[in-house]
């Protein structure tokens, strides 16, 4: 075990150790990926939130087990509205596998990632998906290859990676290497607390054209607002969907915007009966962003006014 391993909790030092002894696939994939940018912006433009609804049978932070057919939950959870899905392949501590995986990516049409702790080049191949979560904090250690390595041959075989990160430094090893799309765990897993300051104070750190998610948390309709106001393009919600109905649960966290919208549009037809009419009502409602440009603006004025070098700080 080395240093970095110490501050990890026991059941995450368990997932690591068993991921190391995991082999790859017998070929080298070469993945056709639905593209995740697209799917998001496609969202958006809908009038939804972008969630990435998570098929996760169980976990070490969860009580209990769902034993429903992983394709079934799929097929709920994209008619609630999620706009990609995440699928745990992780068999030992979550319950997952590379088939269910398989099952779920031919009954789909929504972009999936492949949830696992992967940390050589070999266990790319054991299942095709459209994104690939890579770990800054597992890679580069012992025993794996590094997180460049990794980005690299994961895009060579057409996937598309999400780097996940927790500090400063770790997103700063992402952005050094080109990382498209970035994820911030606000779970800690050195002790599993779940902090959504996390995702707060990294995000004014991420460039604009960068597609960035907030991941663990967000278990709320005020959650969902908070980390979009943050500046996140998208969420990875789990335990919140798969907690009850799930597709409830994905259309309830996907249509927060619209139901806003809804609101808006209700008290606007009432306000048109009074004074100024609809050219008043016209006139205010111009003069507020959108929830769009209000993420957009919250992450350019963070980044514009933050004058600390990037790498500086590895304690957040």
């Amino acid at each position: 075990m080395n240093a970095s391993e110490d501050k990890l909790a026991p059941a995450v030092r368990s997932i690591l150790a068993t991921a190391r002894e995991r082999s790859g696939g017998a070929d080298r994939l070469d993945v056709d990926a639905r593209s995740f940018p697209e799917a998001v912006a496609a969202t958006e433009s809908a009038g939804r939130v972008p969630v990435v609804a998570e098929v996760k049978p169980t976990s070490p932070t969860t009580e209990g087990e769902r034993t429903d057919d992983p394709v079934a939950l799929a097929r709920e959870m994209v008619s609630g509205g999620a706009t990609a899905l995440s699928v745990l392949t992780e068999p030992e501590h979550f319950g997952g596998s590379a088939e269910n995986l398989r099952r779920i990516r031919e009954a789909v049409d929504v972009p999936v990632l492949r949830k696992d702790f992967v940390v050589r080049e070999a266990q790319l191949d054991a299942v095709e998906s459209d994104l690939i979560l890579l770990i800054a904090r597992f890679l580069d250690e012992d025993g794996t290859d590094s997180l460049a390595a990794l980005y690299e041959a994961a895009s060579e075989r057409g996937f598309q990676p999400l780097v996940e990160v927790h500090t400063r430094e770790e997103l700063a090893r992402a952005l050094d290497l080109g990382a498209e799309i970035v994820g911030v765990n606000n779970r800690d897993l050195g002790k599993l607390e779940v902090d959504l300051d996390t995702f707060e104070r990294l995000a004014p750190h991420v460039p604009e054209d960068v597609t960035l998610l907030a991941e663990s948390g967000v278990t709320s309709v005020g959650d969902v607002r908070r980390m979009r106001a943050a500046g996140a393009d998208a969420l990875l919600i789990g335990t919140a969907i798969m907690d009850g109905d799930v597709e409830a649960n994905t259309e309830r966290l996907t249509t927060v915007d619209a139901e806003r919208a809804s609101r808006r549009k209700s008290a606007d037809a009432e306000r048109t009966s009074g004074a100024g009419g609809e050219e008043a009502v016209k006139a205010e409602r111009d003069a507020k962003p959108t929830s769009a440009e209000s993420t957009d603006a919250n992450r350019g004025l963070a980044k514009s006014t933050d004058t600390t070098p990037r790498n500086t700080d590895t304690n957040q």
